[in-house]
């Protein structure tokens, strides 16, 4: 009898240990979320992640608390989240530096795309490419006319090797099939200076950190990288309508956790987070840091990181930049 009653207290608490998961999902969350990014405090991804977290806390009713670990091109950020506890307590908030690192990088200690969960994304924006405001390139066709022409290479600022900017660069490049010399600054504040100063020819940056001069007639916009034009400059085309057909390139920011996230936990946070950049003041807010919500499932975020990852492996290979 001892022996029997031994055995159900163990088989009891074998069913309680089991149960103990769903349990934990079905309650979640109990405790404060940590939002991680990779890049520095204070700029447009961590204002971002804020606006975002400041929502779910509410929609929570749990804090959701933004932390900030930059360095190695956001891949320190994101070795802790594939790292983490699948359990809905430890959160990305991945921009698209996720995908170029996963490009520009020999090795990783994470796979870009099977080490995470995705949720979904909240924002986007396209890049700019601009002039200066007495340049002779006025278009695509008159910068692939001077590129073809020129003595010597166009020369294009960027915010640093193996940047999105960078391989933005390489990409209208190659499919112009003309030569362009990528020069990198610390940011986009130096570059802007060069090119006002007319010792470069092109840069590549966000509408946030280029319209003041271009509004101001300092700098010239020649295109945009998205699929449409851009609602702050619709006289300036996009590339596609250039020549280049189904072009189109933009930055992103969304969720994502740790790989075998409950799919309770991702479902309940998608549509959490959906909700939350549509409602009109929060999309306002995303608007006034330049970008625009960007509601999506899962499968979606996923298929947009995995098929940039794919297009900047392609245009590092081709381009033979060489690996970090």
């Amino acid at each position: 009898m001892a022996n029997l009653t031994r055995r159900a207290v163990f088989a009891g608490i074998s069913s309680l240990v089991a149960l103990r998961p769903d349990r934990a999902v079905a309650a979640w969350p109990e405790r404060n979320i940590t939002l991680l990014h990779g890049l520095a405090s204070g700029g447009g991804v961590d204002v971002t992640a804020r606006i975002v977290a400041e929502g779910l806390s509410r929609r929570l009713s749990r804090p959701v608390v933004v932390e900030s670990r930059p360095g190695a091109a956001t891949t320190l950020a994101a070795a802790q989240i594939a790292r983490a506890a699948p359990d809905g307590y430890m959160l990305g908030f991945l921009p698209i530096s996720h995908s170029v690192a996963g490009a520009t990088y020999k090795q990783l200690p994470y796979h870009p795309i099977k080490d995470f969960t995705f949720i979904g994304q909240a924002t986007d924006y396209p890049f700019v490419l601009v002039t200066h405001s007495e340049h002779t390139i006025k278009s695509i066709p008159d910068l692939i006319h001077a590129a073809r022409t020129r003595s010597v290479p166009l020369l294009c600022g960027t915010v640093g090797q193996g940047s999105v900017q960078h391989l933005l660069a390489a990409n209208l490049a190659q499919m112009a099939k003309i030569e362009i010399q990528t020069i990198p600054f610390r940011g986009g504040a130096p570059a802007i200076t060069e090119l006002l100063a007319k010792r470069i020819d092109l840069f590549i940056d966000p509408p946030i950190t280029l319209l003041e001069n271009i509004k101001a007639g300092q700098l010239r916009a020649i295109a945009v990288t998205s699929k449409r034009r851009f609602a702050g400059l619709p006289d300036v085309p996009t590339i596609a309508e250039a020549g280049f057909s189904g072009f189109a390139v933009m930055s992103w920011a969304g969720l994502a956790g740790p790989a075998q996230l409950p799919q309770e936990i991702v479902a309940r946070l998608n549509s959490e987070i959906r909700a939350l950049i549509t409602d009109p003041v929060v999309a306002q807010r995303i608007r006034g840091l330049g970008s625009e919500p960007a509601p999506g499932s899962p499968s979606d975020f996923r298929e947009i990181v995995s098929n940039d990852l794919q297009r900047w492996n392609t245009v590092v290979d081709e381009a033979k930049i060489e690996r970090i």
